[in-house]
């Protein structure tokens, strides 16, 4: 490669796995100083990316100025103008190919992502299931960069940085000698949220054994069941409406662990270094999407043989009368914490 490599990398979405390149693209910036990265994702996702070196984050607009064909051709005349030197698509869908093919024209080097659908469908089918660990998403990122001849080891250990609180949250880290635990326990499909009457349980259990809870992530009726629950019980905290992302990151890095779904919370605080007890149905950390440095010891789940049979969380459970979310007790989640933060 040459002595100054400038980089676009395109993954638009899902919110965890944006945060996932964020947690890679540290590493990499770290072992190639040299190269100076556009990341181009979502405007909203920006935050994941503020303490990145020599990195310029590229806002996507999907629903307006780069909308359909035309507008991804002027999201393509934009990054022009930074005269890449090669393109890394660690997204690999219709934009990032459609972005990737202008390029192409003009003869940069591209490089997308193998996402190995064959072995994920097999680990997933209902018969002659393939129940093994699949690569990792975070080293099929690294492929695409190792493909444009770059070196790069990801460490895969965890690096907490603690950040400034933001001043409205001040308050609620008054107690210094209170464990912090954060609560992420919804998810973007209703099959990977475990049921909200037994976490009710868990933080129940939590609160009263003297643990401050932090509950993170959704909209207005996530917002309202948060609100239910720290008006329920003591030392619970609903941040879900009240900050913005970058605040959240702030506040989730303060913490002692988080608790959260196979969902955005999880990478989250990957991505600023909190260790994670993760809960799982019908997706499995074999599929490549546990978090950043996360330990699969830390995963709780049960072990049924119809598991896992979805990738992404969107197809119903199929252990039988029960999901296998219903057949996780809340005290098993409650022990893993409590042997997290005891240890």
């Amino acid at each position: 490669m040459p002595t100054k490599n400038k980089i676009i990398v395109l993954r638009f979405s899902a919110m965890g796995d944006v945060a996932m390149v964020a947690s890679v693209l540290k590493e990499f910036a770290a072992q190639n100083p040299q190269t100076e990265i556009i990341m181009v994702s979502r405007e909203a996702f920006k935050p994941f990316f503020n303490h990145v070196p020599n990195l310029v984050f590229h806002g996507l607009q999907p629903k307006t100025i780069h909308k359909g064909i035309v507008g991804l051709y002027r999201l393509y005349q934009e990054l022009r103008k930074y005269k890449p030197s090669a393109i890394a698509d660690l997204h690999d869908n219709l934009r990032s190919r459609a972005v990737s093919s202008f390029f192409r024209l003009t003869g940069l080097k591209i490089k997308r992502i193998d996402k190995g659908r064959s072995e994920k469908k097999a680990l997933t089918r209902s018969t002659n299931k393939v129940f093994k660990p699949l690569r990792q998403t975070v080293e099929r990122y690294v492929d695409v960069f190792r493909k444009l001849g770059f070196q790069i080891q990801l460490t895969h250990k965890l690096v907490h940085e603690p950040q400034k609180l933001p001043e409205k949250a001040k308050g609620l880290f008054s107690d210094p000698g209170m464990k912090k635990v954060g609560i992420s326990p919804f998810a973007q499909h209703s099959y990977k949220i475990y049921p909200l009457e037994k976490m009710a349980q868990v933080i129940a259990s939590l609160s009263k054994s003297g643990v401050e809870i932090f509950i993170f992530g959704g909209g207005h009726n996530e917002q309202q069941t948060a609100e239910e629950w720290t008006t329920t019980f003591p030392n619970t905290h609903n941040l879900i409406g009240n900050f913005n992302l970058s605040e959240e990151l702030a506040i989730i890095s303060n913490l002692d662990l988080m608790l959260s779904m196979d969902s955005s919370g999880m990478h989250m605080a990957s991505l600023v270094g909190v260790p994670v007890v993760s809960v799982w149905g019908p997706t499995h950390p074999y599929a490549g999407f546990l978090g950043y440095g996360q330990s699969e010891l830390n995963c709780v789940q049960i072990e049924h043989p119809s598991r896992p049979n979805s990738i992404y969380g969107n197809k119903p459970c199929m252990c039988g009368v029960e999901s296998c979310m219903d057949l996780i007790a809340p005290q098993t989640i409650v022990n893993k914490i409590k042997e997290n933060l005891n240890g």
